[in-house]
């Protein structure tokens, strides 16, 4: 799960982080008054940053971060930002719409640094990420300069000390009184990643002030989906308006979707068997449409409800049902996509492979359907079969 940068900055300077002053805005007169009040904290001449707020990098890129000196600018760039397709490198060509921004006081920046902590999936353990180059792209810092990226690996039976923030802070190249700044914000970041049950903190850029203030500019912070259940509070901040409005339908019926941008359309029981078979249609020339997993335990009603998921893209142009039936029967598995194909009246190809736990009772319920279902042998032959469909259809 992810959420806005604003919502980020609340919890971690709830655990002391330290972030610039700012506010979220959802029109361009909350935008004034929030300026206006941050205003009062300012010495010398006001400046205010007004950020789009979507679930997306590059904003800045894509003009959705702006520097403004002047309340009248402050309203000007809101009411320009707010309702606007939001294209950045992240959101694909059609954007996000901008619904709210954040008004942000103006910050002395001296350097800027990039700083993640993470789950390296390979040890299992808490990674701590930093670099020098910050404000740009840390994948294209790892392609191009990798020897620019600091690692280090926090072993869960300590936990992180300060001794490896100040590995860090030196390899930085901070110093002084800035070193202390940073080790602080590092501790406080780590004992947010894991009282939140974050799966990603991502500071680009962390800044360093004029005056020698560690701070983060920017943040981005994803939560472990599967941890929500005791993360109420994190829970709380979910923008379904972010999201894609079909993985959502799928999250309600437990089912485990995501959208592509092929045109054949999986419903496979099992992430391992849904990965192959993805792999597969790729192999014979196809292009899967979205990753469907039912799950082991699905009843008529889930796959039904998958099935209909399936045939809501538009890009859809034939549909591959692969179910190894082993906690999964294959009658129920039949039963769905017979149900599910007379409802939405199917008008796509369909090649269904079953194999497994009542596999005859399933083949009997598809052909005695009277619907014009392609069975298969095998998953290469069911692969084989539904790209030659595409293609002849189109």
């Amino acid at each position: 799960m992810n959420i806005h940068e604003y919502q980020a900055k609340q919890l971690l300077s709830e655990f002391g982080v330290a972030v610039p002053k700012g506010k979220v805005a959802y029109t361009a007169p909350e935008a004034v008054d929030v300026a206006k009040d941050l205003a009062k904290d300012m010495t010398g001449d006001p400046v205010w940053v007004v950020k789009s707020q979507i679930h997306a990098g590059g904003r800045g890129k894509g003009g959705g971060v702006k520097i403004v000196s002047s309340i009248e600018d402050v309203r000007s760039t809101a009411n320009q930002m707010l309702g606007m397709q939001l294209v950045t490198h992240q959101t694909g060509p059609a954007g996000k719409e901008v619904k709210r921004v954040y008004i942000e006081e103006g910050c002395d920046i001296a350097r800027e640094l990039y700083l993640s902590f993470l789950i390296d999936r390979g040890t299992s353990r808490i990674i701590l990420m930093a670099s020098t180059e910050g404000g740009m792209d840390i994948e294209e810092v790892a392609s191009k300069t990798p020897e620019k990226i600091l690692k280090v690996s926090i072993d869960p039976a300590i936990g992180m000390m300060p001794f490896h923030a100040r590995q860090l802070a030196f390899g930085l190249g901070l110093e002084g009184k800035q070193v202390n700044s940073a080790v602080k914000l590092m501790l406080s970041m780590y004992a947010a990643f894991n009282a939140l049950d974050a799966s990603l903190i991502e500071i680009n850029p962390l800044v360093v002030t004029g005056d020698g203030k560690v701070m983060a500019l920017d943040a981005k912070m994803n939560f472990d989906d599967n941890a929500l259940f005791r993360q109420k509070r994190v829970s709380e901040l979910r923008d379904e308006d972010e999201e894609d409005p079909t993985e959502l339908e799928a999250a309600k019926h437990d089912l485990n979707y995501i959208k592509l941008d092929g045109s054949i359309g999986c419903m496979v029981n099992g992430a391992g068997l849904a990965m192959a078979t993805m792999d597969i249609i790729k192999l014979f020339g196809g292009a899967p449409a979205n990753f469907l997993d039912v799950g082991g335990g699905a009843t008529k009603e889930r796959v039904t409800e998958a099935f209909k998921l399936i045939l809501s893209d538009s890009n859809v142009e034939g549909i591959l049902v692969n179910i190894f039936g082993g906690i999964m029967r294959c009658d129920v598995i039949a039963e769905g996509v017979v149900a599910a194909a007379r409802e939405v009246s199917l008008n796509v190809p369909l090649v269904v492979r079953l194999e497994g736990t009542n596999v005859e009772l399933g083949k009997k319920i598809l052909a005695e359907s009277g619907l014009p279902i392609i069975s298969a042998s095998d998953l290469g032959d069911a692969a084989q079969k539904i790209v030659q469909e595409v293609k002849e259809a189109n």
